[in-house]
């Protein structure tokens, strides 16, 4: 497993997003209006659209895809509707000495 470092904690505050990219693949960092962190996989599982330019609900953890409105957990990566069905990746985030980290296959 590889750490990426994403960002001081104070810089990514409740309800915000950061985009980071590692060897190619964009990864979603969210902050959830609970406090809790999240990273899912910048890719809709129903055509690879930019998931995470998509509309989010800090409240219920999803995010929903701009391109057909397929929403997905953010916990999980599980899709909640049509026409997506297969989940997209998720990873670990951990908050280090106040900065948010996540970690990704190597």
């Amino acid at each position: 497993m590889d750490t990426l470092t994403v960002c001081r904690l104070e810089e990514l505050p409740e309800g915000e997003m950061r985009l980071v990219e590692v060897d190619g693949c964009k990864i979603g960092v969210f902050r959830c209006g609970n406090g809790d962190l999240y990273a899912i996989e910048d890719r809709c599982s129903h055509d690879d659209g930019p998931l995470c330019e998509g509309e989010w609900d800090e409240e219920t953890c999803m995010v929903v895809c701009p391109r057909h409105g397929s929403a997905f957990e953010l916990a999980t990566g599980r899709p909640r509707s049509l026409p997506a069905f297969l989940p997209v990746a998720t990873y670990s985030v951990r908050v280090v000495d106040g900065v948010v980290k996540v970690d990704v296959p190597g």
